[in-house]
């Protein structure tokens, strides 16, 4: 009853605002979740992939944003229909060994993404104060801490403010250089054209699809959803939220899709040749030298708040996975000391950062079918859907997208293990 009352309170305040204020004011689940679009992984592969080879994968991001609006937003729609989480369902369709197994690899691939936005931040207080790189990780675990902090005492709402922020940050400092980078536009336009030019860039169109179809947040996104908007909605209710919720994802990515591609095109008209772009340091080097120390320092301030929004949000994601599978929780700084390790490890090692980045992007992609595969099949199951059931249109293009995820993994694992890579 009292949630019945609330319910209806909630209504009465919406409608009292205008359309527009309406619709602002349910936007955030996603703007959370694209955060982890662009992570520092994002900034590895698209250096990387603009610096040694133009603008030729540049179709890679545009096809890779527009498969992660579908995605999402179907992600979205099953947490807000079915009032549970993508894992929380599939606890309840997979059996114990099932379960353990499925949690496992949707850890590892927490855990990897953590990995790179760690490594991402510790990368960004060297360059930009000098810090060693594991005491740089050390700060952005503990930063990302407080973070999340926010969210476990104050609630989503302000959760989303802050990450909205950071992404705003991210945006202006990824961006700055296209705006005085000798772009040209029409060699980028005939990016837009699939094609490869040998295994090493079917590697990077894996790392890029990797670092923009992110397994964890399709996870999370159908918890965010939820949490945030509650569930047994009325039929009105409900068709008004789906509605806002298609807003919330197309602007979102839209934003992080736009930051994924300044960057490759950034790499692609100023690094282009230049010596240690293959590096974050070496291309923040670059950068320098070819714009200037303002668009460096935008730079470095933009991959430092990636790595904190986006680390906070992919530790946010592993609890909702163990949460959602597991039925169990751990503390939050716990997990966040656990995934911390691998990063500092790797850091102390004296390990190349940036070819970390790359392979951890690598590692991720191989774990999106893991998604992709059962949120296709929850979504296009009228029992689990009802009338929100996926059309039979959206049912060809979701497994057309799955297709084409599984085809390139399959094609990185055989150049992975033949040694053409």
């Amino acid at each position: 009853m009292a949630n019945a009352l609330v319910e209806v309170d909630r209504e009465r305040a919406e409608r009292a605002r205008g359309p527009f204020r309406r619709i602002v004011t349910l936007l955030g689940p996603a703007f959370v979740a694209a955060v982890a679009y662009v992570d520092p992984g994002n900034v590895a592969a698209n250096l990387t992939a603009g610096a040694e080879h133009g603008y030729l994968l540049v179709w890679v991001l545009v096809v890779s944003n527009l498969m992660a609006v579908l995605i999402q937003y179907t992600s979205a729609k099953l947490g807000l229909v079915t009032g549970q989480s993508m894992p929380e369902l599939l606890r309840g369709r997979l059996r114990t060994r099932g379960r353990l197994a499925y949690w496992g690899q949707a850890e590892v691939v927490a855990a990897m993404t953590d990995l790179a936005e760690v490594i991402g931040g510790a990368l960004a207080l060297y360059l930009l104060f000098d810090v060693p790189l594991v005491l740089g990780g050390l700060i952005v675990g503990l930063v990302s801490l407080g973070l999340l902090a926010v969210q476990s005492r104050r609630g989503q709402r302000p959760f989303e403010f802050v990450i909205m922020g950071l992404l705003a940050v991210i945006a202006i400092g990824f961006v700055a250089g296209l705006v005085v980078s000798d772009t040209q536009w029409g060699e980028a336009a005939g990016g837009l054209v699939p094609r490869f030019d040998g295994p090493g860039t079917v590697l990077l169109a894996a790392s890029m699809l990797g670092a923009t179809v992110m397994p964890h947040v399709i996870y999370l996104h159908s918890s965010l959803s939820r949490d945030r908007h509650g569930a047994g909605h009325d039929a009105p209710r409900l068709r008004h939220l789906l509605h806002v919720t298609k807003w919330d994802v197309a602007l979102s990515l839209v934003i992080a899709g736009s930051v994924n591609i300044a960057m490759l095109l950034l790499a692609a008209g100023s690094l282009r040749g230049v010596g240690g772009t293959d590096s974050i340091e070496g291309a923040h080097g670059a950068i320098e030298s070819a714009l200037g120390p303002v668009i460096a320092a935008a730079f470095a301030v933009g991959l430092l708040a990636s790595g904190l929004a986006s680390t906070s949000v992919g530790c946010y994601a592993g609890a909702a996975i163990m949460g959602g599978l597991l039925h169990r929780r751990i503390p939050v700084w716990i997990r966040r000391s656990i995934t911390l390790i691998p990063a500092l490890v790797i850091l102390g090692a004296g390990a190349n950062p940036t070819w970390a980045l790359v392979i951890s992007q690598v590692v991720l992609s191989i774990g999106i079918p893991f998604a992709v595969i059962p949120l296709v099949r929850l979504t296009s199951d009228r029992t689990v859907m009802g009338e929100h059931v996926n059309s039979r249109p959206t049912q060809v293009v979701a497994w057309t997208v799955v297709a084409l995820i599984v085809a390139l993994n399959i094609a990185l694992l055989a150049l992975t293990f033949s040694g053409q890579v």
